[in-house]
This record gives structure tokens, C-alpha cells and sequence, in this order.
């Protein structure tokens, strides 16, 4: 037996002893060390069932609920199912939870069309073990912490919107949000050489975060208005913004501080349906593109990326608790308490 923290409904999530997964053919059984509770998993938290499976089961998985919550998550390879290769138990390793039906050559085709998540979609990394198939392993080096480890999922999510953005070398940002994603773009976007990142937030403490990761200006969204705030250094608007908040407000914003033919990604999910009209877009000629997911390349990038050191997402990290504690101090704090970033979920706690 093994505990691990069960998604039933809406604020209805239980710690539970539940039988460990067993290993076959083909997959891995991991030992978790450290997961991180993510913004899909706290609106699941909040108004699910929305990516988990609701009256029928997941249509690639046939998982039903209750599921272990967890896609944000690193571990050591406990054991390996025949067929596989490359991978041995005490391998350091992170997840990359997307799974898809595997029919069409495009992975983000399939994943849009019909895609999920280990965590939502199936059994995640809320748990002493979780078994996944070959295919989602990426192995970490040795000398890689695992608590960064759980930081890769993440991270991925905001180089894959670069990648959507369509953003060139030199041109300017604004990043609505400076949440986990939020921090992580900013990241992505220093990588990829943006010459200036705006970053806008309610909260003091993210906006110092947003600092440290690298923005060059940071503004209390409260007290002084972005768009016009953009429209200082940038009379025509900002070359790529990213709305990361998930409100109506920043998109309005979003799209009122981008320059005419520039590019706004939309990398937040929005809990409930908003006012929008298209015409703040027709008549700007502003283009609005979204990002949830990554693709197989960008995960394995964002890998290599932060072990050679070109990023550093570990100060995301803001508070380290245990599982059963993953209720109290997990979902109802990152609903309360808007300086907290990245909570991770000790499980092994292994380093």
C-alpha cells in the first residue's frame, strides 16, 4: 500500500492509502521525490471536475475517478517493465505527463484534438510511486536536484508559448501575471533574447520574483495602468505579450498594450466563460495565438537547458510541505495567500 492524494470532486481531495501500481511491459515505476501543485491542479482544486474525467471515463486513458492528482513531478526509477530500454532503477528522472492518442505525425495536433495529462487524465505523481509509460521518462543527471526536477513540467509550459508566440530575437515583452508560468516566460523569454520584459502583477512579493528572474521593468498592475504604462516606452505597443492571469481585465490589456500586427498568447486558463469582443482585434490587426502544452522537443530543451545553467527556475519555489498537508497548506493557501508561487509536495524528498 501507498498513500496519495485522490481528486473525488471540487474541494473534495483525500489522502489515501491505495495499492501500489504494479510495473508491465513497456512501463516505469517511479519512486516520487518532489511534485508541485500547478494552477490547473488548484482550479481542478476549485471547479473540477474540468481536465480530470467527469461522468465518463478519460477517453485515452479509461481512467475514472477518483485519480491521483500531480504532473509536476521528479522521482527515481523504482523498477522497469520488460521492453525497456535505457532506463535503470536509481535513475534520476522527471516526467513529462502529456499523453495523446498517438494518431497523428503533429503531437500538439493529437494533443488538442484529444490530449490529457498524467495527473488529470490518469494517475500523477501525488504519491509514493506512479507507473507511466517509457515514452514519458526523461532522465536527469546525477548531479540534477530533483526538487528542480519538478520545476521542468513548468517551465516547459512557458517555452513551448515562446515557441507559439512566435517571438524573434531583439523584440520587446509584456507579461501579464507573474504566477509560476509568469516567472517561467520570463525565463523563456531572456533565453530568447527579448531586449525588454514587462511584467505585471498585483502582488509585491511576485513582482520582486519577477525581478530576480530577470524583467526589466516590474509594475503594480493596482496602481498604475499597464497599457499606458507600455505605451510610455513603447508608443505603438509591445511586440509579443503573454497573458498569464487568466482574467478578463489582462486581456483586454493584453491586447490593448500589443503593437499592430504583433502577437498576444494566451498560456492561462480561464475558470469560467468572459466577455470578449473580436474586434479589438480586427481593427488593431493584433494576433491572439494559445499554449497549454509542449511538445516531446521542448520538454527535453528545457531539460538540457536548465542543467547547463541557462535557466535557473528553482526560485520559483516558495514553500515545501508533506502530502497530507497538501489540502490546508497546499490548494487553500495558493487560493488565499497571492505571494506564494511554487509549492512543492515532499514525497520521497529525495535531493
Amino acid at each position: 500500500m501507498m498513500k496519495a492524494a485522490l481528486f473525488y470532486n471540487a474541494k473534495d481531495v483525500r489522502i489515501e492509502e491505495v495499492e501500489e501500481p504494479k510495473v508491465q511491459e513497456g512501463l516505469v515505476k517511479v519512486k516520487v521525490a518532489w511534485a508541485g501543485i500547478c494552477g490547473s491542479d488548484l482550479h481542478e482544486y476549485l471547479g473540477g471536475p474540468i481536465s480530470t474525467p467527469g461522468d465518463a471515463p478519460n477517453s485515452i486513458t479509461g481512467k475514472e475517478l477518483p485519480i491521483i492528482m500531480g504532473h509536476e513531478f521528479s522521482g527515481v526509477i523504482e523498477e522497469v517493465g520488460e521492453g525497456v530500454e535505457g532506463l535503470e532503477p536509481g535513475d534520476k528522472v522527471c516526467i513529462n505527463p502529456a499523453l495523446t492518442n498517438n494518431n497523428h505525425p503533429d503531437f500538439l495536433y493529437d494533443f488538442y484534438k484529444e490530449g490529457t495529462f498524467i495527473g488529470l487524465g490518469t494517475d500523477g505523481g501525488f504519491a509514493d510511486f506512479v507507473v507511466v509509460p517509457e515514452k514519458n521518462i526523461v532522465k536527469l543527471k546525477d548531479t540534477t536536484s530533483l526538487k528542480i526536477g519538478a520545476l521542468v513540467e513548468p517551465t516547459a509550459v512557458a517555452l513551448q508559448a515562446i515557441r507559439e508566440s512566435e517571438m524573434e530575437f531583439a523584440e520587446s515583452v509584456a507579461i501579464y501575471g507573474a504566477g509560476p508560468i509568469g516567472l517561467a516566460t520570463v525565463l523563456a523569454a531572456r533565453a530568447a533574447g527579448a531586449k525588454d520584459i514587462i511584467v505585471f502583477d498585483l502582488s509585491e512579493q511576485r513582482l520582486e520574483k519577477a525581478k530576480e528572474f530577470g524583467a526589466t521593468h516590474t509594475v503594480n498592475s493596482g496602481k498604475e495602468d499597464p497599457v499606458a504604462y507600455v505605451h510610455k516606452f513603447y508608443p505603438d505597443g509591445v511586440d509579443r505579450t503573454f497573458e498569464v492571469a487568466g482574467v478578463p481585465i489582462t486581456l483586454a490589456q493584453s491586447i490593448q498594450s500589443t503593437r499592430p500586427r504583433g502577437m498576444v498568447t494566451i498560456v492561462s486558463i480561464f475558470q469560467k466563460p468572459i466577455e470578449f469582443n473580436p474586434i479589438m482585434l480586427t481593427t488593431t490587426g493584433v494576433r491572439l495565438s494559445s499554449s497549454l502544452g509542449y511538445e516531446p522537443d521542448i520538454f527535453k530543451a528545457t531539460v538540457k537547458m536548465i542543467e547547463s545553467g541557462q535557466i535557473d527556475p528553482s526560485p520559483m519555489i516558495t514553500e515545501e510541505i508533506e502530502l497530507d498537508e497538501i489540502v490546508e497548506k497546499g490548494f487553500e493557501v495558493l487560493t488565499e495567500d497571492k505571494t506564494q508561487s511554487k509549492i512543492l509536495v515532499k514525497l520521497s524528498g529525495e535531493e
